[in-house]
């Protein structure tokens, strides 16, 4: 049982690791905004069968 109980707090603290990366990345790093355009071929914007 004690292997267990090892193996649950690895993962305990794998995981808190995880959500602390992902918590600081999400709260310190800002990302820059920067403008985006995408052509739509005509094809694409008239309806079928007409």
């Amino acid at each position: 049982m004690p292997t267990l109980f090892r193996f649950l707090a690895t993962l305990a603290i794998l995981g808190g690791l995880v959500f602390a990366g992902m918590f600081s990345l999400a709260t310190f790093v800002q990302p820059t905004p920067r403008e985006m355009s995408v052509s739509i071929p005509s094809a694409k914007l008239q309806p079928p069968g007409r």
